[in-house]
């Protein structure tokens, strides 16, 4: 099974290299960020046509969150439980592949840097925060669920100086503040494992084309092609699937298309008859 978190910044701007791609790597389960649009306005024809479901919590122009698959989908939870949120950054899907259920969640953590006309208002990281803590309340109760369990999404945090091409410019950010790195790391400790770290870990797994996981690169300056990157966006696995686990990588191919998101994919491959 081939597994792939992408945040697509807009998935009617980038729907014909979406599908593209989709028709080329044929994954099996795919979450996507960052949709900006309502259910009315979701191409949901051009997925079908390359063979593809889509279960979505939209918003208009902002945030949203997507469920792709060829295999038969049941939404679980919409949002997280017990957090009131008018932002659509959380859908929880039973994906069932030839009679296996497999619980995954595409998600979108809020970014959390004030606005830049305003820098000293912190209501957007007090807000980070608040969701973190009930995402982390939350994910305790996911830990004991019968089915193997993936969170995948962009989650807007550098957990390390090794995420990041210049820690040094991101130290007091809010994708980089002690408090939201120790949040992370309190998720990682509840029994999560870092698919990517996970492959680094094991000989035969990764791909050599991108051996610090960057997934995001500005669109200005020429980042991506001097790889001025942060690895910002996660799948983690619950202990059944890290198990389960062959590979992680990261796919440059959509960063590099005609019209990209400044994301690219993350992509595993879990083995479930290892």
């Amino acid at each position: 099974m081939k597994i792939a978190t992408y945040n697509v910044n807009s998935i009617n701007a980038r729907l014909e290299g979406l599908c593209r791609w989709l028709k080329t790597e044929q994954p099996d389960i795919v979450l996507l960020q960052e949709i900006k649009t309502e259910f009315n306005t979701f191409p949901f024809f051009e997925i079908n046509a390359v063979g593809y479901d889509a279960k979505i919590l939209g918003q208009k122009s902002y945030n949203g969150v997507a469920v792709l698959s060829p295999h038969k989908m049941t939404i679980i939870q919409e949002n997280l439980p017990d957090f009131e949120d008018e932002n659509a950054r959380w859908l929880e899907v039973m994906v069932n592949i030839e009679k296996k259920d497999i619980r995954v969640v595409s998600l979108y953590l809020p970014n959390g840097n004030p606005p830049y006309n305003n820098p000293t208002d912190n209501s957007k990281l007090t807000y980070k925060l608040a969701w973190m803590d009930a995402f982390i309340k939350h994910t305790a109760n996911l830990l004991h669920q019968p089915e193997p369990v993936i969170l995948g999404g962009d989650y807007n945090i550098i957990l390390t100086d090794d995420d990041v091409y210049n820690p040094a410019l991101f130290k007091g950010g809010a994708l980089y503040r002690p408090e939201v790195t120790d949040r992370l790391q309190s998720l990682l400790y509840q029994g999560w494992f870092d698919a990517f770290r996970l492959g680094q870990s094991r000989e035969k797994t990764l791909s050599t084309k991108t051996e610090n996981g960057y997934t995001y690169w500005d669109y200005g300056g020429g980042a991506f092609h001097s790889d001025l990157g942060l690895r910002i966006d996660y799948l983690l696995l619950s202990p059944k699937a890290a198990d389960k686990m062959e590979k992680c990588w990261v796919d440059k191919t959509p960063r590099q298309s005609e019209k990209p998101s400044d994301h690219t994919a993350l992509m595993a491959e879990l083995n479930w008859g290892k």
